[in-house]
């Protein structure tokens, strides 16, 4: 597997990252275990969880499982030093029980948000779970309005000092905020975000949809602009619906993106993976592994075994830069 240099810092990330919000819950512990083992022969070394995974899949999870699986994992020996170790803080719930049933903007009332204490709280209670004195990127998982960006941003930088995090990354957060953490982090001499981390994939959000998570076409712009931030592109396969013309019809991880230019895009997209004998899921993973501005990373969260199987076969496909554009150029004329 080839690597990709994380923002300007100098870092070396494996072009795919493995994503384990449900190992511990919906995947069991052997077959995660056999994930990251085989992530790790592959050549792969960058590990994404959050002390929110994961409380939703049943009743009893609490959000501790997957950083306690990897930590499981680390302490086999020999392993913490061959991986870039992400984790987030500001999605934790106090009492998972209690939002089972409620409706998602009842939930994001709920999370822990990112004042100082809480964030200072989040890294060394992720630390002991994952069994190590640091982590190597640290994220604040949604961004808090509620808490001054100053006071978030001060605490981090604190984090860094001690050793704790190597870097910090924004996910969830809209153009403007992230500009703005930019600007303070430039005033004060605080270690700026290095990594994006958004929902981001072969579909175009569709106009007019209001979302933090989503890139759209200001976010790409800005990025493209501004290099040394890495886009770490989460839910690339949008849940496999590329590859399934009944999910796409009913599922709500379309919502956002619905509509003629949507249709093109996939109609293309089915065309060409039939060309190239390949499914439509692991070409959209090909195309994001060609793109370079912004430089991508997808972020893949295989549940199964077949499914990361899956994914990683994206590495060996020959997509060429005729490919490339023409994946790049479908989708509805502009009216």
């Amino acid at each position: 597997m080839r690597t990709v240099e994380l923002g300007h810092t100098g870092e070396q990330v494996s072009q795919i990252a493995l994503g384990c919000m449900l190992m511990g819950t919906l995947t069991d512990e052997a077959s995660s275990f056999q994930m990251l083992d085989r992530y790790l022969d592959a050549g792969g070394n960058f590990v994404d969880t959050a002390n929110c995974y994961a409380w939703w899949p049943s009743p009893g999870n609490t959000g501790d499982e997957s950083e306690e699986l990897i930590g499981r994992w680390l302490a086999h020996g020999g392993r913490r030093d061959k991986i870039f170790l992400a984790t987030k803080c500001g999605a934790r719930i106090p009492d998972p029980e209690e939002a089972r049933g409620k409706t998602w903007e009842e939930v994001q009332a709920r999370f822990e948000g990112a004042s100082g204490d809480t964030v200072r709280r989040g890294i060394d209670d992720s630390l002991r779970r994952l069994g190590t004195d640091h982590v190597d990127l640290y994220y604040v998982h949604v961004d808090d309005r509620s808490t001054p960006l100053a006071e978030t941003l001060s605490v981090l930088a604190e984090i860094v000092r001690a050793g704790k995090a190597r870097y910090v990354g924004w996910s969830n957060v809209r153009t403007w905020r992230l500009e703005r953490v930019r600007q303070l982090c430039d005033r004060h001499g605080w270690p700026a975000p290095v990594a994006l981390q958004q929902q981001h994939s072969y579909l175009r959000r569709r106009a007019g949809l209001s979302s933090v998570s989503i890139v759209d076409d200001e976010q790409l712009d800005y990025l493209r602009t501004h290099d040394d931030l890495t886009l770490v592109s989460y839910s690339p396969i949008l849940k496999g619906v590329y590859d399934d013309p009944k999910k796409r019809r009913g599922h709500d991880i379309m919502a956002p993106y619905e509509g003629p230019d949507a249709e093109a895009r996939v109609a293309e997209l089915i065309v060409l993976a039939a060309e190239l004998g390949v499914t439509p899921n692991q070409l959209v993973l090909a195309w994001l592994l060609h793109q370079t501005s912004p430089r991508t990373v997808p972020l893949i969260g295989p549940r199964t075994l077949d499914q990361y199987a899956a994914a990683m076969s994206a590495l060996d496909i020959k997509v060429d830069a005729a490919h490339v554009e023409r994946l790049d150029a479908a989708g509805a004329p502009a009216s």
